[in-house]
């Protein structure tokens, strides 16, 4: 790492509606899949910190869920996380398209949080490779200036790998010189079990459609890993897939159990990769009606307030 005193660090949060690919931005950057991606709304939900290292800085971002007027519970946690990651932050990365013309209700929801926020936003114009005119990002940044004042702005594209480095450095300039807070090697600062939740989660929204990946929550039962137990061979996951109604539970499963087991295959075989271990994985399938709008419920499943 670089002299301390001229490291940078701290922490930015991602903003942005839901889809206009916050967890892609990181992946790309860390060049590791450490976030949920998936074509599905709501598919982050928690806050989860996301460590990228250099030589010269250390951004740890928080990617938030996407905004989004809140109809339910769960709604209103993850707006609640959203809302509490900005005031923890020293950067606000506030990520738009390059194809957007008009403010649409979720960005307002979005551009009223940030005008009553004092801290520096970037503002990250993604997928400008979707544009026949690259020049072209200009026509959204003159729309949102209109609300806001960047700081920066940084044009960009996740699924290409263009302008990374630069929304990067765009960030970085605006943090405190200070030594980093992580270890170098660290990319997510979240527990195993978490990760796991959110990997047989996000299997369930790459094949499932409709109303399904709304409804889903992934309970982790047991977690036992040959680090926490020496005498295990294999890393054990049981757990629960909380859906709300028992149509839902049918989709899931699939005809004589094949969807959950494509799913359990894929989850298994992504979570052997990233925890560098075999696993053998047990998925179960609950009903639990309205679980969306029970506090209790979400508290049960991770989603404290």
């Amino acid at each position: 790492m670089g002299a301390e005193s001229d490291f940078r660090c701290g922490f930015a949060a991602l903003l942005g509606r839901p889809n206009v690919g916050k967890s892609s931005i990181i992946n790309a950057l860390l060049k590791e899949k450490v976030a949920a991606v998936s074509p599905k709304p709501q598919t982050t939900r928690n806050a989860v910190r996301c460590i990228y290292t250099t030589a010269s800085e250390q951004i740890v971002f928080v990617d938030t869920p996407g905004i989004h007027a809140p109809k339910h519970a769960l709604g209103g946690f993850m707006l609640k996380e959203a809302e509490e990651a900005l005031l923890s932050v020293d950067v606000v990365c506030y990520v738009v398209e390059a194809q957007d013309r008009a403010v649409g209700e979720k960005d307002g929801i979005i551009l009223k949080m940030l005008a009553s926020l004092s801290r520096p936003v970037v503002l990250a114009v993604n997928k400008i490779d979707k544009l026949a005119r690259a020049e072209d990002y200009k026509k959204a940044v003159a729309l949102y200036e209109k609300f806001i004042k960047p700081a920066a702005v940084a044009p960009l594209s996740a699924n290409k790998g263009r302008g990374l480095e630069e929304l990067a450095a765009a960030i970085s300039a605006l943090l405190p010189r200070q030594p980093a807070i992580y270890p170098e090697d660290m990319l997510m600062d979240s527990t195993e079990r978490f990760l796991a939740s959110e990997v047989i989660r996000e299997k369930i929204l790459r094949h499932t459609d409709e109303e399904v990946p709304h409804s889903v929550a992934v309970l982790i039962d047991e977690f036992k890993s040959p680090d926490e137990h020496p005498g295990e061979k294999l890393c054990t996951i049981r757990a629960t897939v909380i859906v709300e109604r028992p149509g839902q539970k049918g989709i899931i499963i699939g005809k004589n159990g094949t969807m959950l087991k494509q799913i359990g295959s894929e989850a298994r075989r992504e979570l052997e990769e990233r925890l560098g271990y075999k696993l053998f994985l047990q998925l179960w399938v609950k009903v639990k009606p309205g679980w969306r709008k029970s506090p209790e419920e979400l508290r049960r499943l991770g989603y404290r307030s």
